[in-house]
Formats: C-alpha cells, sequence, structure tokens
C-alpha cells in the first residue's frame, strides 16, 4: 500500500481516482434509473428539473420564453444553440439554428469561446445537463440548459425545423420518455 493512499496497488498506481470515477458512474447511473422511472410513472417536465439539479447542481437553467427572446436578437448576439441528443432525434425536428453535439462524446473544441450565451438542450435536460457541465468545466461562461429540453419547447408551440423546413413533430427518444411528450407532437420511432 502507499503511505495515505488507503488503497491497494495495482502495477505500481493507487486507484483513488478510478475509485471516484467508478463512484460517479454508479451515481449518474442511479440518477439516470429515478429519472427514467419518474418518467414511466408520468414524472412532469416540470419535477425533473429538480432530479437534473441534484445531479448538476452547477449547471444554469434559461426558460422556454427567454430563450425565445434570445433567438429574436440580431444573428450576431444570439446565443449558441447545441442540441445534445442522437443523430436520429436531430433529424426528425431542431430548434432553428441549433447545432448537434454528441452527448456521449461531445467534441467541446468545436464549441466557439464567446461571451454569448451558449444554450444546450436534449429531450427533457438531462443528457444537455452533462453537456453543459462539460462545457462549464472546459471554462466555458453562460452555459445554460434548456429547462424542459425540446418537449417543453414544442409543447408550447414553438417552432422547430427538420432540413430548412417547418415542423412540429419530435423525436420521443423512447416509449417511457415520450409519456413527457403531447402525443399529437411524437414522430414515429
Amino acid at each position: 500500500m502507499k503511505e495515505g493512499c488507503g488503497l491497494a496497488k495495482r502495477g505500481g498506481w493507487c486507484h483513488r481516482e478510478q475509485v471516484k470515477r467508478t463512484l460517479a458512474a454508479l451515481a449518474l447511473v442511479l440518477c439516470a434509473l429515478l429519472i427514467r422511472a419518474g418518467a414511466q410513472q408520468g414524472l412532469a417536465l416540470g419535477e425533473l428539473r429538480s432530479l437534473i439539479s441534484q445531479r448538476y447542481p452547477t449547471v444554469r437553467w434559461v426558460d422556454t420564453e427567454t430563450l425565445a427572446r434570445w433567438l429574436a436578437r440580431p444573428p450576431a448576439e444570439r446565443p449558441v444553440l447545441l442540441d445534445a441528443r442522437e443523430e436520429a432525434e436531430f433529424e426528425v425536428s431542431h430548434i432553428e439554428g441549433a447545432v448537434r453535439i454528441d452527448p456521449d462524446a461531445p467534441n467541446l473544441a468545436r464549441v466557439p469561446r464567446t461571451e454569448r450565451e451558449i444554450v444546450v438542450y436534449c429531450s427533457v435536460g438531462y443528457r444537455s445537463a452533462a453537456v453543459a457541465q462539460k462545457l462549464m468545466e472546459a471554462g466555458r461562461r453562460r452555459v445554460y440548459n434548456l429547462e424542459g429540453g425540446i418537449f417543453g419547447w414544442a409543447g408550447e408551440g414553438r417552432p422547430l425545423v427538420s432540413r430548412g423546413r417547418s415542423v412540429r413533430r419530435v423525436h420521443p427518444y423512447d416509449a417511457a420518455w415520450g409519456r413527457l411528450l403531447d402525443p399529437a407532437l411524437h414522430s414515429p420511432l
């Protein structure tokens, strides 16, 4: 044992960091399971914010009304808008001007360093909160998670696009999460 490490050595290295990463991963899985269980039990979009905030307490939120005002600004003043969903979800619809960022392995180097706001969204706010956290850890300022995600945005009748055309439907992610989306807005899975 290494002095002060308290953990067994393996290959000459203390595994304290590995244990921290494992515990963080387990906490993430537990939080995801709790949120998914809530979706299956009809948890409302608004109630998800507190669950997501428990996992990502430093992530700031922006509501849909504020984002709509920000997007109405002249183009050079609009926020950077990142869609943290899978490619298939993005193809069905997204908020105009959004750029897709991989939620599992975000390429933060592609996100501009800017004084403008950076708004990240996904279906309900969980994946986007993880990306927002990583952006903040990488030194980005003025990073926000969209409250209610694209489900909330679409549910309020706000505009969506796909391949340059106006659309109404949203990818429901899966049957459980899709319960948080108005059935009239579901695209086929």
